[in-house]
């Protein structure tokens, strides 16, 4: 990740106890030392009492330590679409969160118009090669092809990743996010493979990364 200059990971987390849930302290443990840092991606559905117990229990388990990404003095986490969808949603998670997260919302339809905003927005659509949510974010994939489909969504072509990670340096967006490292199973990676090898070892995907 850090040939690829990214600078920070956002985990797939699915709860408290859960698999996911038992690997965040490696990952954070291993950060140290480095400029790296880690923050979480809320996955469960949404529940008010379980949102404002799961964000005490990453505050005091997680978002203290020093390779956990944080903004403006405030810890950072993401938020997946299947927790919020629609303003009630995101009035629910800014009331649980009282302040004490940055949180960065996955976006919807009328998002821009909800009463209660969150600290930012992104998308999450590895099927779609760019996406710019202006004055939040830009998304970028190199393609999707999930493990239980006859064909992808996305098809990848390194050529035009150049040009997604080239708009997407350019466009300046405070987040600036990569769809995915390694997510295997929907074949959105830019994880080293031998489909993509190149001479440096850390395949084109990342090499484009590095490179820009």
């Amino acid at each position: 990740m850090q040939y690829g200059n990214i600078q920070a990971g956002i985990a797939s987390w699915w709860g408290q106890g859960t698999l996911t849930d038992g690997r965040i302290a490696q990952l954070l443990s291993v950060a140290h030392d480095t400029s790296f840092c880690w923050t979480l991606y809320y996955e469960p559905a949404l529940s008010a009492t379980q949102a404002a117990s799961d964000l005490a229990y990453i505050a005091s388990h997680y978002a203290s330590d020093p390779s956990f990404l944080r903004v403006n003095g405030k810890p950072v986490l993401f938020v997946y679409s299947r927790a919020v969808a629609s303003c009630a949603d995101t009035a629910t998670w800014t009331a649980a969160n009282a302040n004490r997260f940055y949180l960065n919302l996955q976006v919807f339809g009328g998002y821009t118009g909800c009463p209660a905003q969150p600290d930012s927005w992104h998308q999450y659509g590895a099927a779609v090669a760019e996406d710019h949510q202006t004055g939040y974010s830009f998304s970028i994939s190199p393609g999707f092809y999930k493990y239980n489909e006859a064909s992808p969504r996305l098809s990848r072509d390194p050529a035009r990743w150049a040009t997604d990670v080239a708009r997407m340096v350019a466009s300046n967006e405070p987040w600036q996010l990569i769809t995915t490292f390694n997510e295997w199973m929907e074949g959105s990676s830019v994880e080293d493979a031998i489909e993509w090898a190149s001479d440096s070892g850390q395949g084109v995907y990342l090499d484009t990364l590095h490179n820009n």
